[in-house]
């Protein structure tokens, strides 16, 4: 078994951006500029977004993060986002999610300029993404492509099993994998809450991709030898030590990676490409809009 970490080659990324953001400012332009609109006091939220800004500082980036009450008025919020559409110094924008239930998030979502949208979740790149074109990808998907490719890890012709089919995650997976593309060029079965015949689905996978939030949900019995599984679950579990709680992934870690030629680690895994993966895109965001002018 060998372990796909996240850590060491989220590091390498990164240090491969950070030259290349110094080689545009040592031309004169301007740094990369991402920005989060966060809305409300959701712990979870606001440390995710402290992330983001700490990835921008490392890398030479400019980050802003402009924060309303829970409280604030959809049209109000949409407002805000108009006016960093309007900003040409900013590239990248993620409205961070969940926002509060009287707000409309697909709504929100569909204000976004599409230039900007770094999250890869406005319908336009999503339909772009589809159809094979250049375009921002969904960060989690994206990041999962990076560490298939990075890691050399054979797709074409292979079949690969996403357990989960969400719009953040399981459809757009499924929809890479089966891109025309190195990595691509699987055959993939979605999976969902509704399939009857999981377990003998997962048998036949040579990759399987664990996204449906249940911590631990993937057994050893689930997995053929030698199947390659990317965890991207992670959930709080409550346990007795002094934060009250573990990080568990989607995989029960300890007997699938028995199994395994490739796994990812939770923590220490997917999560640090995901944000690897919205790096990529504000800095693609960046080049684009450099580039224009």
């Amino acid at each position: 078994m060998e372990l796909l970490d996240g850590k060491v080659l989220a590091k390498a990324i990164k240090a491969e951006l950070k030259e290349k953001i110094a080689s545009y400012k040592e031309k004169g332009w301007r740094a990369p500029h991402l920005c989060a609109i966060l809305v409300g006091e959701d712990g979870a939220s606001q440390t995710y977004v402290a992330s983001k800004a700490k990835d921008c500082e490392e890398l030479g980036m400019d980050s802003t993060v402009f924060r309303f009450p829970s409280g604030i008025s959809e049209n109000d919020l949409l407002a805000e986002v108009e006016k960093v559409n309007l900003n040409t110094n900013i590239d990248g924008l993620i409205v961070q999610m969940p926002v509060p239930e009287h707000i409309n998030s697909l709504n929100v979502m569909m204000h976004i300029d599409p230039s900007k949208d770094v999250d890869g979740f406005h319908p336009m790149n999503v339909g772009m993404m589809f159809k094979g074109l250049d375009t921002f990808l969904p960060a989690t998907p994206y990041g999962i492509m990076m560490m298939l490719e990075r890691y050399k890890i054979e797709t074409s012709g292979k079949h690969c099993v996403v357990i989960g089919r969400s719009d953040i995650v399981g459809k757009p997976m499924a929809a890479l994998l089966m891109q025309n593309t190195n990595p691509g060029n699987c055959t993939v079965t979605v999976c969902h809450s509704k399939t009857k015949n999981l377990r003998e689905l997962c048998l036949q996978a040579d990759i399987i991709v664990a996204a449906l939030g249940r911590p631990e949900f993937l057994k050893a019995d689930m997995v053929k030898p030698g199947a390659v599984v990317i965890d991207v679950g992670i959930s709080r579990v409550d346990a007795n030590n002094e934060r009250g709680y573990v990080i568990k992934g989607d995989v029960a870690f300890d007997e699938v990676a028995a199994k395994a030629s490739y796994i990812t680690p939770v923590p220490g895994g997917v999560g640090l490409m995901t944000r690897i993966g919205l790096l990529q895109n504000t800095l693609k965001a960046y080049e684009w809009h450099m580039g224009s002018k």
